[in-house]
């Protein structure tokens, strides 16, 4: 309260508060005083008054003479406040009375001293009058002096002390109110001196803190107040200077920023010119790089097709050797153009990792998978070791990531002559979020030098740059790695000895991701024993890795005479060996020793999985009684293994009574879901053709029906149809197995036109894998084997590549394209194109009338539907408008319309060619 008040208020505060209280403290205690003195003086006067009584009124008691007395009350009366005058006699009668009858009660008559009492109003006195008093009056009468004669009594008013009393204190209140005024005006007069300066100063400072520094106080009257003046008139004088020069600053600087600023706009408008230059130099690059592309794919599109058919064609050995040499310089030369394109991207910074779930143990073994032939033609063994503290589901790029192990495993494979390529991946940090991996590829090659190493990441550049080195390429696959790891947020080099080998490694930190159910050890395989048979120590370590991993005990045997020996005297145990893995190849183990020894495990009840390089795959299917169960490729892909051991375990695979010897081999048996019915026949066409059961469905309700009553090795799935499409088909499908706790059948979707946001969600969504149209014989009989282990015949060694972009001087019907892409049948080419032909007009009529509703999907499925009809028929101009025009649609461009004006006119052109052909 007190900090609320102003200086003033202060000022009074502190001058009047101690004022007053001295003054009232001393006003009462002076009044206080006073009124005491007065009542003492009172009771002095009665006292003297009756005293001076006793001896006048002696006499005329001693006579009893009652009318003296009378006269003497009466004269007592007449005293300042005496209010009343009572003699008594010594009975105690009363004698004579003066004024009003007496307030208090009669006296004790035995006092003999006088006896005062007092109230509120008045003060009583009664003294007793003896004999004596008579002495002092000057009676000459003797008597006994102790002789009582009897008593006055005498009764003095209040009235008069206490007005005396009011009378006093009001002239007190009068002094101090009078003091307390005049101590106040000196409080105010004294209050100002000290507000007016304050006054004075405060809108001084209010004035500069307003900006108006020419503010100046004048003389205040005092010494410490001009004191104060003088230093704020000093600090404002100080404060304007500072603004004038901080102002002369900014304007200076105004003037440098004007300056830069229109330097700085010439300069953006020469860098304006240098961007645009730049962009127009990229594009002009980027489409020197397609046309490039395009034109030289498009001839090896057709030196590798045209191979294909000559190899067809009853042709001599050194033919057959020189378009083997054509065929591997052709796909030498893709791989060139692939490297030179990722290098481009990567250079121009247009290449988009994706972050997906991935499994990195597939990641390795299907880039072992990839490679296994060439490594296996030089003899050479490859494995892949996963320790076992390593999180295996991970989020990242897969296919970026398969593309670094490629390049790292395939370099191993040029510069090794003989031994072991290895895969190995660990932790080197797990912080239950990310982990950091460790993934290295060692191989017992020739090794690099110093030299070497330092140029090793460059571009364009080879550890072996001499005229005779034996490895090809252009030097671009370890720089692509480099910078693809180092998008990645990882790490890449090498450790190598010249004569011993090089171990190439990533240091790479990924997202953890939730497990997959299938990654975990299955029911079947719980607990099982199963024996080993590998001589390479390494591989043998990989296996055991693999076996532990699907939860089998492992047991490992140096021969097959041992695994025999131990699985029948161990038959009868509590838990037997029911199940080998065998690692063979025909130096150790030719096809017809295996053949019986697998035949004899079979009696004794083990299964047997046989493991052998893919080059010898051939001699050792027609030897095993079930190959599509019982071999597979090394190194081994652990999902595919286990899967086979779960399947040697099933009903199918118990030995029954009577029942008679399975099959040397079997066709696989698989299912083709398309709504084309050219696509239909083209693919049922080219697998029935190479050896394969082939049940031809074109819905994905059919799909759903024909998996519930029949078994497929594998499923090839058309991604767009109508009612059900390909990836609801597979959500059934999958759902449906879950329900019967079947093996999952590999799905493959067919799309021919595939985004790589498409791609991804059809992995998501189920499927296995997936092919872009147009199929060749060779990518079939690749995703049969690698799906379901099963070997094709008659499969074509052609790899086609994808149909010609368009160009102005496309052809309309191009009768030898078409004759390639149905793999040289001619009848088979010739109805692919009438089935378009018959549905041209009325995909023309559908997408005219889906065009007059606006609907983009309807238009989606039938362009797609068209574009996959086109991809297997000779119309390249008319499958690069559909190309064209789903991916405008797909992306919502506006560019669209015109792209269906353009579709329409080539739907025409190629029905008038046709006809004047026809």
């Amino acid at each position: 309260m007190f900090k609320d008040l102003s200086i003033k208020g202060r000022v009074l505060l502190l001058t009047l508060l101690p004022t007053s209280l001295l003054a009232l403290v001393l006003g009462g205690y002076f009044t206080w005083m006073q009124l005491s003195d007065l009542q003492e003086q009172l009771l002095q006067r009665g006292q003297m008054t009756i005293e001076q009584l006793a001896p006048i009124a002696a006499p005329a008691l001693a006579r009893s003479d009652a009318a003296l007395l009378q006269r003497i009350a009466n004269e007592a009366l007449e005293q300042p406040d005496v209010r009343a005058v009572h003699f008594l006699a010594d009975d105690h009668s009363r004698l004579a009375n003066a004024g009003p009858s007496m307030l208090n009660p009669m006296p004790d008559g035995d006092n003999r001293l006088l006896l005062l009492r007092s109230g509120n109003d008045a003060t009583r006195f009664l003294l007793p009058i003896f004999g004596r008093h008579r002495s002092l009056s000057g009676d000459p009468v003797a008597d006994d002096p102790d002789r009582l004669l009897g008593w006055v009594e005498l009764e003095l008013s209040h009235h008069g002390t206490l007005l005396r009393g009011y009378r006093s204190l009001f002239a007190s209140l009068l002094l101090i109110i009078t003091g307390l005024g005049v101590t106040a005006l000196l409080a105010v007069q004294m209050s100002r001196s000290i507000n007016e300066p304050l006054r004075r100063i405060k809108q001084g400072v209010a004035l500069l803190k307003e900006g108006r520094l020419e503010t100046r106080l004048p003389p205040l009257g005092s010494h410490e107040m001009d004191e104060l003046a003088s230093g704020i008139n000093r600090m404002a004088e100080t404060l304007q200077n500072a603004q004038e020069e901080l102002q002369h600053s900014i304007d200076q600087a105004t003037e440098d920023v004007r300056q830069n600023l229109e330097t700085i706009e010439i300069q953006n408008i020469e860098l304006d010119f240098a961007r645009k230059e730049a962009l127009e130099a990229s594009r002009i690059k980027s489409e020197f790089l397609a046309n490039m592309s395009h034109e030289i794919r498009t001839p090896l599109n057709g030196i590798l097709g045209f191979t294909n058919l000559l190899q067809k064609s009853e042709l001599t050995p050194r033919q057959q050797d020189y378009l083997g040499t054509i065929e591997k310089s052709a796909d030498s030369l893709l791989g060139i153009i692939n490297e030179i394109l990722d290098f481009s991207k990567i250079e121009a910074g247009k290449l988009v990792l994706e972050n997906i779930p991935f499994n990195l143990r597939d990641v390795l073994q299907d880039a072992l998978t990839i490679l296994a032939p060439t490594a296996h033609a030089k003899q050479l063994e490859l494995v892949s070791l996963v320790y076992r503290d390593t999180p295996v589901a991970l989020i990242g790029d897969p296919q970026r990531l398969k593309q670094v192990l490629t390049n790292l495993v395939s370099n191993a494979i040029k510069f090794t002559r003989e031994g072991t390529i290895a895969i190995r991946a660990m932790v080197e940090e797990d912080n239950g979020e990310r982990a950091q991996l460790r993934i290295s590829v060692q191989d017992t090659g020739i090794g690099l030098s110093d030299e070497d190493l330092r140029a090793l990441f460059q571009a364009f550049s080879q550890a072996d740059n001499s005229l005779s080195r034996q490895a090809g390429g252009t030097g671009l696959g370890l720089v692509i790695s480099k910078r693809l790891i180092e998008q990645m947020g990882g790490e890449i080099g090498v450790a190598s000895t010249p004569g011993e080998g090089s171990e190439f490694w990533i240091s790479l930190s990924l997202p953890k991701a939730r497990e997959d159910a299938e990654d975990q050890p299955q029911a079947p395989l719980l607990g099982r024993t199963v024996a080993v048979i590998e001589q390479h120590e390494l591989a043998r370590q990989a296996l055991q890795h693999q076996l532990e991993d699907c939860g089998l005990l492992v047991v490992h045997h140096p021969h097959l005479d041992s695994l025999l020996a131990s699985v029948s005297a161990q038959q009868y145990t509590d838990n037997p060996v029911s199940l080998a893995v065998l690692g063979v190849t025909s130096q150790d183990l030719p096809p017809e020793q295996l053949s019986q020894r697998v035949w004899d495990l079979e009696r004794i009840g083990c299964k047997s999985l046989v493991l052998c390089p893919t080059t010898e795959q051939a001699l050792y299917h027609e030897s095993l009684p079930d190959a599509h169960s019982q071999l597979q490729a090394k190194p081994a892909c652990t999902r595919k293994m286990q899967r086979a051991l779960i399947e040697l375990l099933g009903p199918r695979h118990q030995p029954a009574e009577h029942a008679p010897l399975a099959p040397i081999s079997r066709p696989p048996r698989l299912l083709c879901v398309d709504d084309n019915p050219a696509n239909l026949k083209l693919v049922h066409t080219l697998l029935t053709d190479m050896g394969a059961e082939v049940t031809a469905v074109d819905s994905g309700f059919a799909a759903v029906e024909a998996v519930k009553h029949k078994t497929f090795d594998l499923i090839f799935m058309d991604v767009q149809m109508p009612g059900m499409d390909g990836r609801q088909a597979t959500e059934q499908i999958r759902h449906w197995e879950a329900e019967q706790e079947a093996v999952p059948t590999p799905i493959i979707a067919l799309t021919a036109h595939a985004l790589a946001n498409e791609k991804r969600a059809l992995l998501q969504g189920g499927m296995d894998d997936y092919l872009t149209k147009p199929i060749s014989e060779r990518q079939l009989a690749q995703v049969v084997l690698k799906w379901t282990g099963l070997g094709m015949r008659n499969q074509g060694t052609e790899r086609i590549a994808e149909p010609p972009q368009p160009q102005p001087t496309q052809k309309v019907l191009d009768e030898e394209e078409g004759l390639r892409l149905a793999a040289g049948k001619a009848d088979l080419a010739a109805d692919m194109l009438n089935m378009l032909l018959a549905s041209l007009e009325g995909d023309r009529e559908t997408i005219r009338q889906a065009r007059d509703n606006d609907d983009r999907a309807a238009l989606i499925e039938r362009v797609h539907r068209l574009h996959g009809a086109t991809r297997y028929c000779g119309v390249p101009q008319l499958r690069a408008v559909c190309q064209r025009t789903e991916t405008l649609l797909k992306q919502a461009d506006p560019a669209y319309r015109a792209a269906l004006d353009e579709l329409d006119a080539a739907m025409v052109r190629l029905a008038d060619t046709v006809k004047l052909t026809g």
